[in-house]
């Protein structure tokens, strides 16, 4: 099952981020099927780089993208205790390029604030 929970969009130097947090119980499969929503939804998108934990087992993807986005979203679910969640991120490059720690600080970013305002509202 999967249920998304909150999406957010940030922009850092013209590159667009969209940040959304699910509710999954089946890595394999939810993961499959979010990564095809994103696919379609975010069709500019270069990159959609993606970090989930079900039943303490976890995986993470950085999509090509430098900064190693996939870790740092997976540092976050562990920092927050988000077993049972994926967060996945689409960016759509837009013309700057940010290096690695400006691409790193821009996933985390993105990442903190929707996993942020998801707790606030819960």
């Amino acid at each position: 099952m999967v249920e998304e929970l909150l999406a957010g969009k940030m922009v850092d130097r013209k590159s667009k981020f969209y940040a959304h947090l699910y509710k999954i119980d089946n890595l394999d499969d939810d993961v499959t099927n979010i990564q095809k929503i994103h696919n379609k939804k975010y069709k500019k998108a270069a990159h959609h780089c993606y970090a989930a934990i079900v039943d303490g087992v976890d995986v993470s993807r950085n999509d090509g993208e430098v900064g190693s986005p996939g870790r740092v979203l997976l540092e976050l679910l562990h920092e927050y205790n988000l077993d049972g969640y994926m967060i996945m991120v689409s960016r759509i490059f837009g013309g700057i390029k940010l290096g690695q720690g400006g691409v790193a600080r821009a996933f985390r970013n993105s990442g903190r604030g929707v996993i942020n305002a998801y707790l606030e509202n819960k």
